[in-house]
């Protein structure tokens, strides 16, 4: 089949380069000129496993092109994926004007039936306002008859995860209507998916709306549990109790399951927290309130001073003075990406309170450097040094905060942590390792939610 992607940031890139992969012939469009000359010269402009190796793979066979030209790519698929992005305005609603233009461009240059896809992340009633611009760029060249349909097919795409999540999906959420055209697009629909359905359907076939409302209730309610565990692990830490312990009780039953229960020190991202605050964006453009996003969001943007908070408590107020290694920057494993991560609320903090620190991240290292530029002033950037490995944050530092759970960060050589700390202090914020082996090695342990173990 013949499809056009729209935008090839994380979900774009990922969409295209996949759909090449199962033999499709995919044309990917940005507007980012630099972005498609790094594409064409073999570049990623994203951190994402296993994905340079598909798009190089399908680059050579010639089933993947890159361009900047909106009447070749609108030419070239009868399927029209928007995957654009949505970022949060100000007022916490997602901003639709890439995904209008897209449509927009759609309308001027197509010439016959196309099913355009919503891809991008978008609130309840897009695919309305997409089919509207579209209809007027139509009248306007007095091709008001020519036939389309606007779909919607949210993506359920992990970072880290992402290339194993599009091959082989857990659902597939497609919402289309049933108007004549509607019904035509489905059946698009179903011939471009059905080589994920070869063991079990995967579809999962509904009108638009509810499409559209799926993707922001699935984040809803992922986000949920994340806040919702980080809130009783701080009370754990008041009581007495071990969250990791409480985590298996609760997990093991299977209404409740075990995923997305893990303390920590909030969530960051590019999808969660534009999300929730688009979800209560649009409850609020129909009288309602969405009193549990609320409280997530709040919980959330607490959680993410926790760790600066147990430094407090252990250093004191006025940190002047002070050097603090600190590992993993990005706001999950397996991603550059620094949006919202918890690392930029963290490192603010202790600077603000006069410390310096020496940071580490396996892949995040220049995005940190770009955002950090932005979150800092100059004086207060010169103040974070940022380190080859994990072991060179560690010279002279009062303690070590771990803020990411890399892999590579869950069997150091707790030995050399302590002879070349100041103090063999750790403060967890990902709970990776046990308080009773931290107290055998003689190590001052900090987790979230573990005090019952550690005594502190």
């Amino acid at each position: 089949m013949k499809i056009t992607i729209i935008g090839t940031g994380y979900v774009g890139l990922v969409t295209g380069a996949c759909l090449a992969e199962l033999g499709n012939d995919v044309f990917c469009l940005d507007v980012d000129q630099r972005k498609i000359d790094l594409l064409n010269n073999g570049g990623i402009p994203i951190h994402e496993p296993g994905l340079e190796e598909v798009v190089a793979r399908n680059r050579a066979a010639g089933r993947l092109q890159f361009s900047t030209d909106v009447a070749a790519s609108v030419a070239h698929g009868q399927l029209q994926f928007i995957a654009v992005g949505t970022p949060p305005d100000e007022d916490g609603s997602a901003d639709l004007q890439y995904v209008l233009a897209a449509a927009r461009n759609i309308g001027r240059h197509m010439t016959g039936y196309k099913v355009i896809v919503d891809k991008s992340t978008v609130p309840v009633g897009t695919a309305d306002r997409v089919a509207a611009a579209v209809r007027e760029e139509l009248h306007a060249r007095g091709e008001g008859s020519m036939e389309f349909a606007v779909v919607s097919n949210p993506e359920f795409l992990k970072e880290g995860a992402a290339v194993e999540d599009f091959m082989r999906p857990d659902r597939i959420v497609i919402g289309t209507d049933d108007t004549p055209a509607g019904l035509r697009a489905r059946d698009v629909m179903k011939l471009l998916y059905a080589p994920f359905n070869r063991n079990h359907e995967r579809v999962y076939w509904m009108d638009v709306r509810s499409a559209e409302f799926t993707k922001y209730a699935a984040n809803a309610m992922l986000a949920t549990r994340i806040s919702f565990m980080n809130e009783l692990a701080n009370l754990a830490d008041q009581v007495g109790a071990d969250i990791e312990a409480v985590r298996h009780g609760i997990g093991s039953d299977p209404r409740i399951g075990h995923s997305f229960l893990y303390a920590g020190a909030g969530y960051g991202g590019s999808c969660f927290p534009k999300d929730v605050q688009a979800l209560e964006r649009t409850a609020r453009q129909y009288d309602q309130e969405l009193l549990i996003l609320r409280a997530v969001e709040a919980v959330n943007d607490r959680q993410k001073q926790v760790l600066g908070r147990k430094v407090v408590q252990r250093f004191g107020e006025d940190l002047t003075g002070m050097k603090f290694a600190v590992w993993g920057l990005a706001f999950k494993p397996n991603t550059d990406d620094m949006r919202e991560a918890p690392s930029r609320v963290l490192l603010k903090e202790l600077i603000e309170r006069g410390a310096s620190v020496a940071v580490h991240d396996p892949v995040a290292m220049e995005e940190a450097q770009r955002v950090l530029a932005l979150d800092l002033s100059a004086d207060q950037l010169a103040r974070v040094a940022f380190k080859a490995t994990p072991m060179d944050t560690l010279d002279g530092a009062e303690a070590l905060v771990i803020v990411t759970e890399w892999k590579a960060f869950r069997s150091p050589d707790f030995e050399q942590i302590k002879a070349r700390l100041k103090h063999p202090v750790i403060i967890d914020g990902r709970n990776l390792f046990e308080p009773p082996l931290m107290t055998g090695l003689g190590i001052e342990y900090h987790g979230i939610g573990r005090s019952v173990l550690t005594g502190k």
